[in-house]
Parts: C-alpha cells; structure tokens; sequence
C-alpha cells in the first residue's frame, strides 16, 4: 500500500500530523507513507523515520498534481481540507480520506461565544480520517526530531545550562503574547535559571525583561536557529509557553509545561498540549474570550484582559514545585 498524506500549514497544524503518519507506517505492514506539506514546513519533517518520502508544494498546483500521479498512490489522506486539496483529490481521482474541519461550528463558536465544537483534539480528529484503514491512535505524545549535535555549552552560559526553565516568549501575533510586565513578575518569582526563547521579533522583549530581572535570565530571543531553540527546550527542566509552533514542539519531549493562552483558547481548534503528562494549562474565563482562532495584532476591546489577568501564583508554583 503507497499512502500520500496532505497538510500544507501552519506549524501548530502539521506537527499534530505526526501521531497519524506514526500510526500509519507502524500499522499498516509494508506500507510507503509519504507527506506532502508547503516548502516552508519541510523541517517538520525533516529526519522523520516514518515518512519513506517527502513531497513539497511546488509553485504551481498543475506541477504538484503531475508528481502525485506519478507516484501511484492507493489512498489520500486529507488533513487539510480546503480548495487546493480538493482539486487535487479530484484531479488525481485517487481514492481519499478527509479530515473534517467543522467549519461552520467554529464559526458560531467563535462568532457568539458558544461552545458547539468538542474539546476533542486536533490528533483525535485527524485519526477519523484513517479508521476506514483500520488504523487507531498509539496514545504516544508527537514527534519531533532535532536536526543536528548541539552542545549547551555553545548555546548558554554556564550559569544556564542546568535546571533551567525554557520560556517561549515568541508568538505570531500580539493577543497570544503576554505583556512585558507580566513575563517580569512571573520570571522574578521563579526559583531557577529562566532562558527566554524567541525570534529576532521578540529580541527586544526579551533584552527588556533580561534588564528587569538581572543575571537569572538569559535572552536567546533572536541568537539561536529553530533547531537550536528545539534543543535547548528539549534540555530544559520544565517550559513556558504560549500558543505557538515551539510551545507545541516541545510536548514531544514529555516535559512539564505551563501552556498559557490569551485571545485564542486551545477548545476550539483542539490543540491543547497532547498526551503531556505533567502539564497546567492557564486561561482566564472572559465573555470577550476568545476573540480570534488565531490571534489579532491588538485587543479588540482595547483592555488585553485575557493576559494581563492571568493569576501568576499557579504559573509559577507549578514550575518551582517540579525544579
């Protein structure tokens, strides 16, 4: 059997593909797994034992089309669902599986605060799209796998290269990020070194809350590569994080996480950390919450209350207690 599974973006979306591609070489004997995605996600994927090849999205949907019919595939698992997928599925008229997105629920969820789409997660729902093979979820956490030998010694001082907690202070957009201030307060009560992940967007954040607090934080906002970052959240003790692509990375590694969320809420999409052992997830109940599925530049309402008011002592008291 030769399956092609889709999904083209973003980061969060794609990494909780790898519990269905897992499952599918592991259950499915002698089958050639291989996974389309745009060029932009090839990292994801990079290094993944269970996908036998790789396929990127080429710039134009004829070109992707004629490779995927040379290929000679017996199934195609849609997780991504949307017009590009579907002109492929009906141009190929190879025999497809799609993951149902719940469009329209979302929608009226969001639009008026309802709750009609169930807190069930993305992974859950992706494996709907499989059951027809007779594929089922292994109940093991994503997978992520780090590019290259990296040494702590060359990404921290020595003072942060034991114990430390790894805080991802990056996000896409505004309403997922907590205020300067609040990342100050939260940090000043940590008991460990903190290391303060992030691109080059956040750097400056990252230089003001290092300014705050003194030597018991490091900012690596902007100094290290993704894969970098990966690793050094993989060698940490315990992490924080907000709704963005490294937060979701590092439940590969099965550490403790505090998942916090503004704007956006882990429910509707079902992206809440999977199969985490050890994990708080912090959110404030708010009628204006949530706002967007994935963020805004600024608070609609202009008060940002869904992170300024984010109680500290639960963050914080989880992470000390695990150090």
């Amino acid at each position: 059997m030769k399956v092609l599974v889709i999904r083209f973006s973003s980061m969060g979306d794609i990494i909780y593909t790898t519990p269905v591609v897992r499952c599918l070489k592991m259950q499915l004997p002698g089958a050639e797994v291989h996974f389309i995605t745009k060029p932009a996600f090839k990292y994801i994927y990079d290094n993944n034992p269970y996908v036998d090849k790789l396929l990127l999205l080429k710039p134009s949907l004829s070109e992707t089309i004629a490779e995927i019919k040379t290929e000679g595939y017996d199934h195609i698992i849609d997780l991504h669902n949307n017009l590009r997928t579907t002109i492929i599925k009906l141009r190929t008229g190879i025999k497809s599986s799609t993951y149902k997105k719940q469009t329209i629920r979302k929608w009226l969820s969001l639009k008026f605060n309802l709750k009609l789409v169930a807190p069930t997660h993305l992974v859950d729902r992706y494996m709907r799209a499989v059951q027809f093979l007779g594929v089922t979820n292994d109940g093991q956490p994503i997978d992520y796998y780090i590019k290259a030998h990296h040494q702590l010694a060359d990404l921290l001082p020595a003072s942060h290269q034991n114990n430390y907690v790894a805080f991802v202070i990056g996000a896409t957009h505004f309403t997922k990020r907590m205020p300067n201030d609040k990342i100050i307060s939260i940090c000043r009560e940590l008991k460990h070194p903190v290391v303060l992940l992030g691109g080059d967007d956040v750097k400056a954040n990252g230089d003001e809350i290092a300014a705050a607090i003194g030597p018991n934080i490091y900012n690596a906002c902007g100094k290290t590569s993704l894969d970098e970052s990966v690793f050094l959240v993989s060698q940490s003790a315990t992490i924080i994080g907000f709704d963005t692509g490294l937060t979701h990375i590092a439940e590969a590694f099965n550490k403790p996480i505090v998942s916090v969320w503004g704007g956006t809420v882990p429910e509707l999409l079902g992206v809440q950390p999977y199969m985490v052992k050890d994990v708080l997830v912090a959110g404030i109940d708010l009628y204006c919450r949530p706002c967007s599925k994935f963020g805004l530049e600024k608070c609609p309402l202009g008060h940002f209350k869904c992170m300024k008011e984010i109680p500290e002592e639960p963050i914080t008291t989880f992470i000390n207690n695990r150090l």
